[in-house]
């Protein structure tokens, strides 16, 4: 495996014949007009997250990226092959950019990616809609995809996909060149059999996968029901299920779990950044007293959140225990998501509904028991809020993973927040010894929970969350990267040895 000498944190060598292929780009480009009133094109920056991960990995590799270019000004900073150097400074790496129509944008991204295959891995069975033309699209863009990449590789690429608006293109990818390796990474739940079972498209979904020699989860729960689900429907499939190895069509794919983490030092330096003025500008900011106790939520608008079950659990709070009442208020940073998708637009409705009702039931002209936030956040002050919130609710009904719990966790340098964490998301598996485990549908459970997170002891409270900032700090971001590189690498190096 050709190598540089740098890697991802200075501890191993990465690929530098490296192609990451996401549907989201690491920059996009934009117009902004200036004092005079001249239009000029500016860069936007990954503002966190696994993009910004990735892109220093990118840096050193000389490698190219693959994405759909969705900025205003992108085209005009492209050149004859869609190709731009990234970032401005240095042009270290290549962004290629597939550009996409809006009845592509439609039936692929909207339509099949996340009204079918989003609901479907996170069993809503009753909420995917199994339109024709969302899969014609979603065939026809991984194809768009699959073409840009082989007319950007060199001799044996490393080729790495990002997530569910790809399962197609690993096979069409070891089909158009010669001896690539290929590994995917699935940032999402995958389901049980009896779910995925209901996909009319599940055989090709699973025949495009098995094109990886590499292919990634969160959690050991879900590559086993990958295993489950090509063994129940592919009948040529042979199924290793010590070494969670699939020989499929004279291929073989290696399943594994990797535990994604967040740059764990970076949130805690703009924890630490924090100092009590922070707090008290947040506290004027929101109207909340300097004695209130703060709970806080953070998501994107999605109905696999929990969002409203968790108003349910803090609306029985103030029902049952009058106490906390203009003592607690709870602080949910919300992100819009997908409003184009009538399912998501309902449930923007009844998140603010149900805030309405809870604030109109129990408010008052000095306290609001719910504070709402719409607009975008910087990380200095999201970093704030975690710090200084005294509980952190993730209720989520079904998560692969769920950043933000790590995110609080790492956010946490004074050690005194408590972490209140459902068991249907992926990072229960991690952090859900020294958290407060709940299940997100049970109300009166959920509402104890939250009366056991305000009224523990700072000694529990200290000794739990430093157990979690160890666990979130040893396995971030960047071990989570050293993890798959290695393993990729090994792979390799074995398929080599094998003579392909």
């Amino acid at each position: 495996m050709a190598a540089n000498d740098g890697g991802t944190d200075g501890s191993m060598p990465v690929a530098d014949d490296l192609i990451v292929v996401s549907n989201r780009q690491p920059y996009t480009h934009s117009y902004e007009h200036d004092d005079e009133g001249e239009r000029r094109i500016t860069v936007n920056r990954p503002a966190g997250g696994l993009t910004a991960g990735l892109d220093p990995v990118m840096q050193e590799t000389d490698g190219t990226w693959v994405a759909w270019g969705d900025g205003e000004a992108d085209a005009d900073v492209t050149d004859e092959n869609d190709e731009v150097r990234m970032p401005p400074e240095t042009g270290a790496y290549i962004l290629r950019r597939i550009w996409l129509s809006e009845e592509e944008v439609e039936g692929y991204y909207y339509g099949y990616s996340n009204r079918v295959l989003w609901p479907l891995c996170h069993g809503g069975t009753m909420k995917a809609e199994y339109v024709e033309r969302y899969w014609q699209r979603y065939q026809q863009v991984n194809d768009r995809f699959a073409d840009a990449i082989a007319a950007s590789a060199s001799n044996d690429p490393l080729v790495w996909f990002q997530d569910y608006h790809f399962a197609l293109a690993p096979r069409m990818v070891r089909d158009a060149l010669e001896d690539p390796f290929v590994m995917h990474f699935w940032h999402i739940t995958w389901p049980g059999w009896d779910t995925f079972r209901a996909c009319p498209q599940g055989e090709q979904l699973l025949e495009g996968l098995l094109g990886n020699d590499l292919l990634g989860f969160h959690v050991e729960r879900y590559s086993e029901n990958f295993l489950d689900c090509v063994d129940r429907a592919l009948d040529d499939a042979f199924i290793d299920e010590d070494g969670h190895r699939i020989n499929y069509d004279g291929h073989t794919t290696t399943v594994r779990a990797f535990p994604l983490g967040i740059d764990a030092g970076s949130i805690r330096e703009s924890s630490e950044a924090a100092d009590p003025s922070t707090e008290a500008d947040l506290r004027s900011v929101y109207d909340i007293g300097s004695e209130t106790t703060m709970i806080v939520g953070v998501d994107r608008l999605d109905y696999t959140k929990g969002i409203v079950e968790r108003l349910e659990a803090l609306e029985r709070l103030w029902e049952t225990e009058p106490d906390y009442r203009g003592t607690v208020t709870y602080v949910q940073k919300a992100s819009e998501s997908r409003s184009l998708i009538p399912d998501y637009q309902d449930l923007q409705r009844d998140v603010r509904e149900s805030i309405e009702r809870i604030n109109d039931r129990f408010g008052t002209d000095d306290w609001e028991p719910v504070v709402y936030i719409a607009d975008f956040v910087p990380q200095e002050e999201l970093c704030a809020l975690y710090r200084y919130s005294d509980v952190m609710l993730v209720s989520a009904v079904r998560d692969g993973m769920n950043l933000v719990a790590k995110e609080y966790v790492a956010a946490q340098v004074d050690d005194d927040g408590v972490l209140i964490l459902s068991d249907q998301a992926g990072a229960h598996e991690e952090l859900g010894e020294h958290a407060l485990t709940i299940n997100p549908y049970d109300t009166e459970s959920f509402a104890d929970a939250i009366v056991r997170a305000l009224t523990m002891d700072p000694g529990e409270r200290r000794n739990r969350m430093a157990a979690l900032r160890e666990q979130v700090e040893s396995h971030d971001l960047y071990a989570w990267m050293d993890e798959v590189f290695a393993t990729a690498r090994d792979l390799r190096e074995q398929r080599d040895h094998d003579g392909g």
